[in-house]
Order: structure tokens, then sequence, then C-alpha cells
């Protein structure tokens, strides 16, 4: 009876009438199934996101997300004691280690672009960076139109000025530029009164704050010049991947459980040096969780 059985299952599977086990699987879900691994690729000092700790062990607000994909692979396909591999990668190297298979998942700080979108994959926005400046408190300084006139910070290849220009109330505004050779160059000009303004990443503005002799007397201020969301990379066109790696993270958001991890790491202390960003959500945070996209900045 049961070669019988067995007999009549082939024969089906061969005619199409039955899938084979398995035959879902495509992509990196198969990768991962046939190797019984997989790789993780992080940033080595992109706090609060992605970064390594006293004990050189990845950790980070991204790496917490991640985590809850991995286990989410975990149930999906049956893998409960899948191995779990870390690679440290670079703003240079990041995509062609995903394209050549190194990485599976890259957990970092890395901008969902539409540029890069013909490269690899992203997932739905985790968190969204806003473009703003860093002023001393006792500027007086609150919106572009303050800044008439003033020497503006930004670091040698960014292009601070050009944002500026682009927004609606600083079309008709003069600044100069100074330029430092990097975003500590940068926010030092600010902290010693060479610059009224620093133009940056308003999460990397919280970490120069906070690490900051007088934290106290810096604040970020601004409208937002430019929008960008930071995304779970992935491989290009794996659609059942991306898919599990989106509901994963969509349920996260829907539950309060990323709200919660969000506080865990932007608003209170965090290793390896007790720093606390002290970074309320924004309302661009707020709007992503809210209605999740993985929409990729021009």
């Amino acid at each position: 009876m049961r070669k019988t059985l067995t007999a009549i299952a082939l024969c089906l599977t061969a005619a199409g009438l039955v899938a084979p086990a398995h035959a879902q699987l495509t992509g990196t879900l198969q990768k991962i199934k046939d190797s019984g691994a997989i790789t993780i690729g992080h940033r080595e000092s992109s706090v609060p996101f992605s970064y390594l700790d006293a004990n050189q062990k990845p950790i980070g607000y991204a790496m917490d997300l991640c985590g809850k994909v991995v286990d989410a692979i975990k149930s999906e396909l049956k893998l409960p004691n899948l191995q779990v591999n870390y690679q440290a990668v670079t703003s240079q190297n990041r995509i062609p280690l995903m394209q050549n298979g190194t990485i599976d998942l890259e957990c970092g700080s890395t901008t969902n672009s539409v540029a890069r979108q013909q490269q690899v994959g992203f997932s739905v926005a985790y968190f969204i960076t806003s473009v703003r400046m860093a002023v001393r408190k006792e500027s007086g300084i609150k919106d572009i139109g303050d800044l008439a006139g003033k020497p503006v910070a930004t670091t040698t290849g960014t292009t601070s000025d050009q944002l500026i220009k682009q927004n609606e109330k600083g079309r008709t505004i003069d600044v100069r530029n100074i330029y430092g050779k990097d975003h500590a160059d940068s926010f030092l000009m600010v902290e010693s009164g060479r610059a009224a303004a620093f133009v940056m990443d308003d999460i990397l503005l919280a970490g120069l704050i906070a690490s900051s002799k007088n934290p106290a007397n810096f604040e970020i201020v601004g409208p937002s010049l430019r929008d960008e969301p930071y995304g779970v990379m992935l491989r290009k066109d794996d659609a059942p991947f991306k898919a599990l790696v989106d509901k994963t993270l969509v349920g996260l958001m829907k539950s309060g459980e990323a709200e919660k991890l969000y506080t865990k790491w932007f608003m209170n202390p965090v290793p390896p040096r007790n720093v606390n960003l002290n970074f309320p959500m924004s309302a661009a945070v707020k709007a992503a969780f809210q209605t999740p996209t993985d929409k990729g900045v021009e």
C-alpha cells in the first residue's frame, strides 16, 4: 500500500497537480533553508541603529528589528536552530556584498533611494531621517530665514547650501558655507561660534549634541530640508523574502513593539557610553509607522 501511495504521489507531482515539498521557496529563503544559516550585514558605528558594544557584539535599533525578522524566518522555515552569522559592512561594500550573496539582510542606516532600488531591494521604512540644523540655543535661530548672512557649517562633500536653496523659505536668503573635514569638525564650528548652524541628518546631529561637553547648550531646529527613509536592505526582486520581512516589520509597527524599541534606543541611555540621544519620535517616523511604505527617495 505504501509503495502504491508513493507511486501515485510521484505521478501527481510529475503532472503538476501536487507541488513538491518546499516548491514555494525561492531566492533567499531557499538559500537559508539549504544552508541552515542566515548572514546579517551590520555597521560598526551607526549609533544607535547598528554598532558594536564593548564586547564587539553588533547591537542597536536596526539589529533588534532584524532579530524579530530572524525569528519570523525560523518560524516560516521551521528552523528553530537556524544559525545566525554576522558580517560587518561599510557604505562602500554593503551593496556588492548583498548582490554577491555574502549577506542576506543589511541592518544598519541605509537610505532607500530610487537609484539604489536598481541594484537592491528594501523593506518598508523603519526610520525617517530629516535634514535639519543644529544651533546654539542662545543664537535665537529657529528657521531657515534666520540664517541670512550667517556662516553655515557643512561637511565636505555635502550640499547643505543646495538643500537650503531648494526650500521655499531659503530661496531668497544668502548663506556662507564653511567646510568641516568630517561631521565632528563641522559641529565643532558651531560649538566654537565659527558657524551659526550645522545642517545635516537630524539623528546624526542628535548624536553629536549628546556626545558634546554641554548638550544643553544646543538644539535641533528648523523645517526638514529633506526626508530620507532607512530600510532593511535585501536582494532585488526577491518577492517572497521581502514579503516576510515587510510583514514582520509592519506587525511590529501596528502592535506598538516597534515604538517600544524606538524608545529603548532613542530615549534612554545606550551602551557602551550610556549616552542618551533624547531624540523623540518625529512626525515623519510616526507617519511611517502608521502607513508603512517602501517608497524610495529621489
